[in-house]
C-alpha cells in the first residue's frame, strides 16, 4: 500500500514539472515504447504462447502487430491533435477569438484484461501518453507471463515517476483503486467494471468502461451463407473464442439454419483440422477455472458439433449447441469461450426484439444482402460497434472508435478518439480589450432588449 501511494506521489510531482505537456516529449517518449517492443518482440510471442497458447502468427496479427499499427498512427497524426481547434466566435461576444485547447488529465490508472494482455495494456497506454498524461498500468494476473514482460520493456522505456507497472491480482486492484487517479480506463467484465465505477466515483474520477456482453450474429436469409460461415468461425473461434467481441450467439433464420450449420462444421474442419489437439497453432483456456466454467456450460445442452475438450491441455474443441433454448447457460452469460450456442428465427422483426429484449451488447454482426434488412438493424438495435457481412475487424483500425454503450461499456479508444478519451477539452473565449459593447451592462432599457434580441437569435 505504502509503495503504491508513493509511486502516486512522485508521478504527481513528475507531472507537475509539465515535461510531459510538450509535442517534442510525447513523441520522444511514443518512439521510445516502439523500439522497446521491438527489443522484447520475441518475448512478447513466448509469453502469450505460455499464458494462452497463441501462435506466433496469432500474437502478431493480433496484439504484437496492433500495437505497432497504432503507434504509428498516433505518431503520424499527434502534430495536428495537439494544436488548439479555433471554432466561430457568436456575434454577441465580437470582438473575440474562440478556440478548444486539450490538456492532459494528469495520472492515468490503466487496468488490462487477461485475454489480449499485450494489446489491451499498450493500446490504451498510447493515447494516454500521447495526451500528455502519467500512466500507472496493472496487467492481469491471470496472464502471468506476458505481465513480467510489459513490466521490464516499459521499464526498459521509461523512469517509473512517468509510465509505470504495478503488479498483482485482487489484492494490488483494490489498493489502486483506492488512489485518487485523475481518469481511470478499465477492459474486463461487467461485474468489476461496476466495482471500478463504484471506487472512481469517490473522487468524481473519469472513467473508460470496456466491457463485453452477449453479443449476437444475426444470419439472415439473403446472405451469403458460404461466407458467412467462414468469417463466423474465423471470428468465433479465434483465441479459443476469448476474445470480447467475439460472436457470442447465433440467430439465423430457419429457412437457411441446415444449409448454413453445414458449411460451418466444413469450416471449423477445413480451419482447425479434424484433431485441434494436434493443431499447435489452436490456442488454450487461460486457466482451470474458466476451462470448468465452459465445461459447465456444455452439461447437458446438445452438441451439434465439436464439444471435446482436454485436460491436460486447457483445449476445447471448436463447440456447436444446436438446438438451445433461451434459458440454457450458455445464453445466460457472456461465453467467452469456443462455444456457440445457434438459435433460429422466423422474422426479421424476431431477431430484432430477441436482441431489444437483452443488453445493449459491445458488438453486433449482421450477414444480409438485404439493404432494408441492414438499415433496419443499423437503425433499430443499439450496440457498441459491429460489421456487416463479416465479424471482429471493426476494432482492427485507428481511424475509427471503439467501445461500448449501456451494459457493455462506456467511453471509446482508438487513434484519435484515443487522444480524446485522455484529454480534457478547455474551452477558451479571448477577448479584445479595444472594444466593449455596452449591451450586456446594466442599466438595460428596451432598446437594449431588442439588440440582445437580434444577436442571440
Amino acid at each position: 500500500m505504502i509503495e503504491i501511494e508513493q509511486l502516486m506521489i512522485k508521478q504527481r510531482t513528475f507531472y507537475r514539472k509539465g515535461r510531459t505537456k510538450s509535442l517534442e516529449f510525447r513523441m520522444k517518449a511514443l518512439s521510445r515504447l516502439e523500439k522497446s517492443i521491438r527489443l522484447h518482440e520475441e518475448s512478447i510471442h513466448m509469453a502469450l504462447q505460455r499464458d494462452l497458447g497463441k501462435s506466433g502468427f496469432e500474437s502478431y496479427m493480433t496484439e504484437v502487430g496492433m500495437v505497432y499499427s497504432e503507434l504509428n498512427y498516433v505518431k503520424r497524426h499527434l502534430g495536428c491533435w495537439v494544436r488548439d481547434r479555433e471554432v466561430v466566435s457568436p456575434l454577441a461576444q465580437f470582438p473575440s477569438r474562440s478556440f478548444i485547447k486539450s490538456e492532459p488529465y494528469g495520472l492515468v490508472l490503466i487496468m488490462a484484461p487477461w485475454n489480449y494482455p499485450f494489446m489491451l495494456s499498450l493500446d490504451p497506454l498510447i493515447g494516454a501518453i500521447a495526451a500528455g498524461n502519467c500512466c500507472i498500468v496493472k496487467p492481469s494476473a491471470y496472464a502471468p507471463h506476458t505481465s513480467a514482460v510489459i513490466k521490464l520493456l516499459l521499464e526498459d522505456a521509461f523512469p517509473e515517476q512517468y509510465v509505470a507497472v504495478v503488479e498483482g491480482g485482487r489484492a494490488e486492484n483494490t489498493q489502486l483503486l483506492e488512489q485518487r487517479f485523475d481518469y481511470i480506463f478499465f477492459t474486463g467484465g461487467v461485474s468489476v467494471g461496476k466495482l471500478v465505477m463504484e471506487k472512481a466515483a469517490a473522487y468524481l474520477t473519469p472513467i473508460t468502461l470496456e466491457l463485453g456482453g452477449k453479443s449476437p450474429c444475426i444470419v439472415e436469409e439473403s446472405a451469403n451463407l458460404n461466407m458467412a460461415a467462414k468469417r463466423l468461425v474465423f471470428g468465433k473461434f479465434l483465441n479459443s473464442g476469448q476474445t470480447c467481441v467475439a460472436p457470442d450467439y447465433v440467430l439465423v433464420q430457419e429457412s437457411v439454419r441446415e444449409k448454413f450449420l453445414v458449411y460451418v462444421k466444413s469450416w471449423i474442419v477445413r480451419m482447425f483440422g479434424d484433431d485441434i489437439f494436434q493443431n499447435s497453432d489452436y490456442s488454450h483456456i487461460v486457466n482451470q477455472k474458466h476451462f470448468k466454467r465452459l465445461l459447465k456450460l456444455m452439461k447437458d445442452e446438445k452438441v451439434l458439433i465439436g464439444g471435446g475438450y482436454s485436460e491436460d491441455t486447457l483445449q476445447i474443441e471448436p463447440t456447436v449447441l444446436y438446438p438451445v433454448e433461451q434459458d440454457a447457460p450458455a445464453m445466460q452469460e457472456e461465453v467467452f469461450g469456443p462455444i456457440l450456442p445457434v438459435l433460429s428465427f422466423e422474422s426479421i422483426e424476431d431477431a430484432k426484439t430477441f436482441v431489444l429484449e437483452r443488453e445493449k451488447p459491445l458488438a453486433l454482426y449482421l450477414f444480409t444482402s438485404n439493404q432494408m434488412v441492414e438499415k433496419e438493424i443499423l437503425r433499430d438495435l443499439s450496440f457498441g460497434g459491429g460489421c456487416i457481412n463479416d465479424t471482429i475487424i471493426h476494432l482492427a483500425t485507428s481511424r475509427m472508435g471503439f467501445g461500448g454503450v449501456g451494459n457493455s461499456g462506456m467511453g471509446s479508444y482508438h487513434g484519435k478518439k484515443s487522444f480524446d478519451t485522455f484529454s480534457h477539452e478547455k474551452s477558451i473565449v479571448k477577448k479584445s480589450t479595444s472594444v466593449d459593447l455596452p449591451i450586456r451592462y446594466q442599466p438595460y432599457g428596451i432598446c437594449k432588449e431588442k439588440l440582445l434580441k437580434i444577436f442571440l437569435r
